[in-house]
């Protein structure tokens, strides 16, 4: 009897951080995602990898960057209010089918030897304008996923990083490998053969039961619906510091991703296989701060954890800044990665607790757009930075003003105070 209270505790825990998976339909877009994903990362690699030793130029992976993402400042806001007027499941079918055939015409080109430079970046926005619509609908459907229970809600968001992060561990290893043993155009054609996997999670899926989220107003003038929601979010001091401070972090932050093949190549002296570990290693620690986060999803102090984030992040950053060796860069990497999911499963879990069903889709879209949208500036301003003085500076500039808006910013929330609708922030 004795025994059976470890096994107990053991079930118990792995049953709480994994709670969401109880529902059939989650289930489905959580494998069928993964695979996705994965076959993502595959891509990502291969194509920063081309565009580097075709250019040997910082600024162009900046360039890359910026053209994947600027379609977000255009289209996040508007798609929202789409996310929020049309069945969310049979427009992720839609928008990940047109993902599968930009992937498909990257491996086309490759194949027929007829990639340059330009296709990438045409290509690039192509999947940005896709991407547009996928994050807000992602982020807004999870709700739908697991049947309005807001108890297991904020589980569901931490196993979205989670399943994320997975993905990013075994991809870009496997990408690195699939790039230096068969070439570009397996890890393009691989990766649309992944979003096969989604496609048919989605069509597998029990139709969902239309929560009272605003898809009824589908009569309103579509406008009228997206200033309601931009006010909103701006008009709540909490919600609006939260994505203040998920704008922050992706603009001076996050653009550290877009100088990676330059930090692997030019500081650690890194072949191919060594820029997919240190992709790894990041996604080792981003999966590590995901399950954390499940772990503790029903933890009324998540006030802790977006300290460790946002902070946290910054500071990791700045060290890796300043590492020459290898061994060294990747431990820095896996505490990036930890911190970096820590930070932001946390704000989405802050703000989709808060957010009235009706008006998800929309704020969320100002969450994203905040997370993808400010990225390209980001990547822009790095890049520059990293080609006209040192790829130091590239690095630290950008971290050392996320270090400080943050720190600013989680003040102000604490002076926000308690709210009785999701953790605590005090």
């Amino acid at each position: 009897m004795e025994s059976a209270s470890p096994y107990r505790k053991l079930r118990g825990s792995f049953d709480t951080t994994f709670s969401a998976l109880r529902y059939r339909n989650y289930r489905l877009w959580f494998i069928g995602q993964s695979f996705s994903l994965m076959g993502t990362w595959f891509q990502n690699v291969a194509q920063s990898w081309l565009m580097y030793q075709m250019t040997h130029s910082k600024i162009a992976l900046g360039w890359l960057a910026f053209a994947g993402t600027v379609p977000t400042l255009l289209l996040m806001l508007p798609a929202g209010v789409v996310a929020d007027r049309v069945p969310r499941q049979r427009l992720l079918v839609v928008v990940q089918t047109v993902m599968m055939l930009q992937a498909f015409t990257l491996a086309l080109l490759v194949a027929l030897r007829a990639l340059q430079p330009w296709h990438l970046i045409v290509l690039a926005v192509w999947l940005g304008i896709a991407n547009s619509f996928d994050a807000p609908t992602r982020h807004a459907m999870v709700a739908e996923l697991v049947e309005g229970d807001r108890h297991t809600l904020m589980n569901a968001i931490a196993l979205n990083s989670l399943m994320f992060n997975l993905s990013r561990v075994v991809g870009p290893a496997l990408g690195g490998v699939l790039l230096a043993s068969l070439g570009a155009f397996w890890c393009f054609a691989l990766n649309g053969l992944s979003f096969l996997a989604v496609i048919g999670a989605l069509l597998a899926m029990t139709p969902m039961q239309v929560h009272p989220n605003g898809h009824g107003a589908v009569g309103e003038p579509w406008r009228r619906q997206l200033v309601e929601g931009v006010r909103y979010a701006l008009s709540d001091v909490f919600i609006r510091r939260l994505i203040i401070m998920a704008g922050v972090s992706s603009m001076f932050g996050a653009s550290y991703i877009t100088l990676l093949p330059a930090y692997a190549v030019e500081a650690l002296r890194l072949q191919v296989v060594g820029f997919g570990l240190l992709h790894t290693t990041v996604g080792l620690g981003a999966l590590v701060g995901a399950l954390t986060v499940a772990a503790g999803s029903r933890s009324p102090r998540r006030d802790r954890w977006l300290a460790v984030g946002a902070l946290g992040f910054p500071a990791a950053l700045l060290t890796l800044a300043l590492a020459r060796q290898a061994a060294l860069a990747m431990v820095i990497l896996f505490v990036v990665g930890f911190t970096f999911v820590v930070q932001f499963a946390t704000v989405n879990t802050l703000i989709q607790s808060y957010v009235p069903d009706a008006l998800r889709g929309r704020v969320i879209s100002l969450y994203t757009l905040m997370f993808f949208g400010l990225t390209p500036f980001g990547a822009l301003l790095a890049g520059a930075v990293a080609h006209f003085w040192s790829l130091t500076a590239g690095i630290a500039l950008g971290a050392g003003a996320a270090l400080v808006w943050n720190g600013l910013l989680l003040r102000g929330l604490r002076q926000t105070g308690l709210r009785e609708s999701g953790g605590a922030v005090a």
